[in-house]
């Protein structure tokens, strides 16, 4: 062989030996800045701003235009915040003034009735009060729904007496239980569990209401704490409509509502909201159903603070 193709050859084998070395150190840079990128992307995930170094460079750039991103999000969520802030008041305060107004048409309508015997005037007036009593219960269903954002549900809890929330939420549905003629009966207790006592209450409260809405007339709706070693249970029986099946796993949906209460009022709002309450406070709950023979709904409290 010639020295000619020798030096051919050793050129051939040195390109391919440079070419490979190109190629191997522009993988490396590029996996680099990949990686850089990676890093960049999750600061920006985690609300962090870029340090940028101000040159020419993609890099460079590529921060900067993440930065605005992030300037963007952070203003686009300040305006979100104050807006539902701003909702949030607007509700209450409307619920405010229209509750003692509203309790008062409802408590006239009620009188009239009983003043007037069976003639057009008292079919009026028991209009009157029944369409109260929907729009009372609206009312109360729209103030929910702000509460039906994760964000705004803060617990602090606490160890506090069961049987106190207990109490205060029975009184709270009494008038609705009255008006079906139906019996909540509340087994006493003096279990204490680590929870905050307002949300706790409108768990409880969403619960009972809907255990005396789903129920006939004339039944009863008993409340029985069991105590376990880390975890009180408090059932929620009822003997109303029962839940299907196959619907039993979307209950908390947000604004579920089950293909036998349609003819029923509500949003789907009660036990989304009550699971998000008892998630917080490391406290969960679970429903046994059976259709048209009653439900169980269990609420576990944590009984020591974590």
């Amino acid at each position: 062989m010639s020295i000619h193709i020798i030096r051919i050859i050793g050129v051939i084998i040195l390109n391919i030996i440079i070419s490979g070395l190109v190629i191997r150190w522009y993988k490396n840079k590029m996996l680099s800045q990949y990686n850089s990128f990676l890093n960049k992307a999750d600061e920006i995930l985690s609300g962090k701003r870029i340090d940028i170094v101000y040159d020419e460079s993609l890099n460079s750039a590529i921060s900067e235009r993440l930065n605005r991103i992030v300037e963007i999000s952070s203003m686009q969520k300040e305006v979100a915040e104050q807006e539902r802030d701003i909702i949030k008041s607007l509700l209450s305060n409307i619920s405010h003034q229209i509750r003692t107004p509203l309790a008062n048409i409802t408590l006239y309508a009620g009188l009239l009735k009983d003043e007037l015997s069976e003639s057009s005037s008292f079919r009026l007036a028991d209009k009157i009060e029944k369409n109260a009593e929907k729009l009372e219960f609206f009312m109360k269903e729209l103030l929910k729904s702000p509460y039906a954002e994760q964000e705004i549900i803060s617990v602090n809890p606490k160890i506090i007496e069961l049987d106190k929330i207990i109490k205060k939420c029975c009184q709270s549905v009494e008038l609705d239980a009255m008006k079906k003629n139906i019996r909540i009966c509340p087994e006493s207790n003096n279990y204490k569990v680590f929870a905050d006592p307002k949300w706790t209450e409108e768990v409880f409260a969403n619960i009972i209401e809907n255990a005396i809405k789903y129920s006939s007339n004339n039944t009863e709706v008993t409340i029985k704490p069991i105590l376990y070693e880390s975890f009180v249970c408090v059932q929620i029986i009822d003997n109303g409509i029962g839940i299907p099946e196959q619907e039993q796993g979307k209950i908390f949906q947000r604004f579920y509502r089950g293909t036998n209460v349609t003819d029923k009022q509500g949003f789907g709002i009660g036990l989304y909201l009550a699971r998000e309450v008892l998630r917080k406070q490391q406290g969960y709950m679970k429903i046994k159903s059976k259709l048209n023979k009653g439900t169980i709904v269990e609420v576990f409290l944590s009984r020591r603070d974590f």
